[in-house]
């Protein structure tokens, strides 16, 4: 069916009735056939609702016991056709054909009643009975002569229905159709032209039947003529229509009426036979025809409810083929044979004991598919109980509290519903509901302890479980059921939830991070308990998280500072002592308690009986007395670990020169800055510092030996001293006992430049004598040991750097 027709076809009429339960009543109009998924109508706009009402209420289509072919669209508010639908299966030729069915909406209970008409589309060929009529008709068959042909059927109605019929040759005869009271058409042939049986015995012609519809549709059925002598005059029934009164659920073989035809003729011609030549599908199923006596009797169940009446075409045939036709019209009489059906559309199965009055509690469509006084239904509660029922419109109930009531003294009910009608004898249906009494949200949940206190070690997983708090709630059910929700706070500018979260069902806190002891110690928060009821109660606990640290960080070496452009190297005088501190080293570690212990360890050392290393201080000191035949140059290294577990370590590289005065190390410079990287120019480099460091040599050792003689003396004298190792340390650590920090106060002196692997090397003040800062750097000059020099010469004022 085009768009165009289907416009045409559809259309909408919308009312609304003021009534207590039921609140509208919208009405469609659609064709039948329509594919699965076409729209019927919006059915949230037609009744005025929103949409989101449709999802709230959970609408849904109640059909009662119809077959289901409509379905609801709740997100888009729309009726859709779910399954085809075939007007001729559904209603016949009943008009109007409709559904009839109701939305149903929860929370307020609605429900609002929907009529679908369903109109005919032509989808049905006219079709005959029989695959083929025969006639036998005498040749002495008058012109005029009418022969009553059986007329096709057609499951459409209106113009989609049996319009015409035509007739192929009209060599002999013609159609000629006949209006009855009951809007059908008798078809009939006519003989316009007399009949030779001796030029032609035998007649086939074709009779078509046609209806209305677009396009138009058509069915054949072939005539076959058989020319007979001498039989001029067909049956007359005395009556064309006849009619017949039978109550349902009568007994098969029952007499319904006697139908009489009569004819004028006589023998063989003027013998009468009858039979039903109806149409309707289904007649032959249900009724039959005594053919010589013409008793119409039962032979099938009718039932009121299914069909109303009955239209029965008979014909008398005599044995020369002439015949006529008359009707049979039977009306079935209703009894009362069916209960009332009850159709439970909504309950709530569980109500709180707080329940205002009237508080609907379900709602029932009670349908009597009989008539009259049968029909008539009225419902009852027997029992003495809080609740009533009322009629809310034409065969719609609804049961409702009409007193207080109190789950301490019952807490379940159940409510029978007795439906009843006014025939004789009444026939009853009921239905049960069980209503349960909900008891009220009025305790709120309550935590084990009103804090809580957890450990966490830092360095954890992400998502690792820390603890689990509880909380218990004294109703029932839905208002005992627990959530724990995390109260929004922030621990140093940042949200909490960034920091740990809460199982809302079983109260256990994880982390969300790693955390770090170093930067975090410890954080509150709080921790609310919910119940599920309505509304919600809560109680607040706090939650304290206590950081523990792990040795996640190794120890820092703060001294002998390590740089890849200067070497620095301790001076060792050769008249130096068993236990002569050379130097110490210094190291801190940001962990804490144990984690943070240090002890030193040596490691390496060009040679391991000159120097030991203080477990605990990191004093690097002499343990036997230095010779001549000890290296000048010394290189030890030295390990620094904590006490974690499992602990962690640095190492450090001191370098000594074992010497009583820089010009005895100036020879062994050049293997310090040997374990550099060399390049190809290294020998001019070297050639050229030889020769610029001996001018300036040359130059600053006349000017000492002339002007500076006698402070050379005292600074020999205080070289070969045994004053103790003055080590520098930087300003912001200081030392406690055990820990790896420094113990006393030393001050050193240290004199740096930048980096050169092809330098000259500078010297330190000879004045302290136990410290030597070697730099290869190619523009070392005698004037810098000059000024060295002349610093020393005040002996109480030591540069501290």
């Amino acid at each position: 069916m085009s768009d165009r027709t289907m416009r045409r076809q559809v259309s909408l009429f919308f009312s609304i009735m003021s009534l207590t339960s039921v609140l509208g009543q919208v009405s469609y109009t659609i064709p039948e056939e329509m594919a699965k998924g076409s729209l019927v109508g919006n059915i949230a706009h037609d009744l005025g609702l929103d949409v989101k009402r449709l999802i709230s209420g959970k609408a849904r289509i109640h059909t009662g016991n119809n077959a289901e072919y409509i379905e609801l669209s709740r997100e888009r508010g729309m009726l859709l056709i779910k399954e085809r639908i075939d007007r001729e299966a559904l209603c016949g030729q009943v008009t109007p054909c409709a559904l009839h069915f109701q939305i149903i909406l929860e929370n307020p209970i609605e429900f609002y009643r929907v009529t679908i008409e369903i109109t005919d589309v032509n989808d049905n060929t006219p079709l005959f009975q029989k695959d083929a009529m025969k006639f036998d008709i005498s040749e002495s068959a008058m012109i005029g002569a009418k022969f009553v042909l059986e007329r096709a059927f057609d499951s459409d109605i209106g113009v989609n229905g049996l319009q015409s019929y035509s007739l192929h040759p009209t060599d002999n005869f013609i159609l000629k159709l006949h209006g009855q009271a009951d809007g059908s058409k008798k078809v009939e042939m006519v003989l316009q032209k007399p009949l030779d049986r001796e030029k032609e015995e035998q007649i086939s012609l074709l009779l078509t039947a046609m209806d209305g519809g677009e396009p138009m549709m058509s069915g054949t059925v072939q005539i076959y003529v058989t020319v007979l002598d001498a039989n001029d005059n067909a049956p007359v029934f005395s009556q064309p229509i006849y009619k017949a009164r039978l109550e349902e659920n009568s007994p098969k073989d029952t007499l319904l009426t006697t139908v009489r035809a009569t004819d004028k003729d006589h023998g063989s011609n003027g013998l009468v036979t009858y039979s039903i030549s109806s149409s309707t599908v289904g007649i032959l199923d249900h009724f039959k025809i005594d053919e010589i006596n013409g008793d119409v009797r039962l032979i099938g169940d009718v039932d009121y409810e299914k069909s109303k009446q009955y239209q029965i075409d008979i014909e008398a045939k005599d044995q020369g083929g002439l015949s006529d036709s008359c009707k049979l019209v039977v009306d079935i009489i209703d009894v009362n044979d069916n209960k009332p059906l009850i159709d439970l559309m909504s309950s709530s199965r569980q109500i709180p004991e707080d329940s205002q009055s009237q508080t609907v509690i379900a709602v029932m469509s009670v349908h009597d598919p009989d008539s009259d006084n049968n029909g008539l239904v009225s419902c009852v509660l027997p029992e003495i109980i809080p609740f009533t029922i009322k009629s809310t419109s034409n065969g719609f109930y609804t049961v409702l509290t009409n007193s207080d009531l109190d789950r301490e003294k019952a807490s379940e009910f159940n409510i029978t519903v007795t439906c009843s009608d006014e025939g004789v004898p009444s026939l009853s249906s009921s239905v049960t509901l069980t209503v349960q009494i909900s008891d009220v949200n009025d305790n709120a949940p309550v935590f084990e302890r009103s804090s809580y206190e957890a450990f966490i070690v830092e360095n954890n997983t992400p998502g690792l479980s820390i603890f689990t708090v509880k909380a218990r709630d004294a109703d029932w059910n839905q208002n005992a059921r627990v959530s724990y929700i995390l109260e929004d706070s922030s621990i140093n500018g940042v949200p909490v939830s960034s920091y740990v979260s809460v199982s809302a069902d079983s109260g256990v806190i994880h982390a969300v991070r790693s955390f770090d002891y170093e930067q975090i110690k410890d954080f509150h928060f709080r921790v609310k308990a919910q119940d599920g009821g309505s509304p919600p109660l809560s109680s607040i606990a706090s939650v304290k998280i206590l950081i523990q640290d792990q040795n996640d960080n190794a120890p820092q070496v703060l001294y002998p500072v390590q740089t890849g452009g200067s070497l620095v190297a301790e001076m060792v005088p050769r008249s130096a002592e068993v236990g002569y501190l050379v130097t110490k080293v210094v190291a801190v570690d940001v962990d804490s308690g144990q984690n943070a212990w240090l002890s030193y360890k040596l490691q390496k050392a060009t040679d391991r009986a000159l120097f030991e290393v203080g477990l605990q201080n990191g004093e690097i000191r002499t343990i036997r007395q230095v010779t001549d035949k000890d290296a000048v140059k010394q290189r030890l290294t030295v390990v620094v670990e904590d006490n974690g577990q499992p602990s962690r370590s640095a190492t450090v590289n001191v370098n000594m020169a074992v010497a009583d005065s820089f010009p005895e190390v100036l020879s062994e410079f050049t293997d310090f800055t040997q374990d550099k990287e060399y390049n190809d120019n290294l020998t001019f480099y070297l050639v050229l510092a030889l020769a610029v460091v001996s001018f300036l040599f040359i130059t600053c050792l006349v000017v000492i030996i002339s002007v500076k003689i006698y402070r050379w003396r005292q600074s020999r004298i205080l070289y070969q001293s045994n004053l103790p190792v003055i080590p520098y340390y930087p300003p912001r650590y200081s030392d406690t006992l055990g820990t790896g920090t420094l113990p006393h106060v030393y001050n050193y002196e240290v004199c740096r430049t930048t980096d050169s692997r092809k330098s000259d090397c500078k010297f330190g003040r000879a004045g302290s004598q136990n410290v030597l800062i070697m730099e290869p750097s190619s523009t070392g000059t005698m004037q810098r040991i000059q000024t060295e020099k002349s610093i020393l010469d005040e002996p109480d004022s030591p540069l501290e750097v």
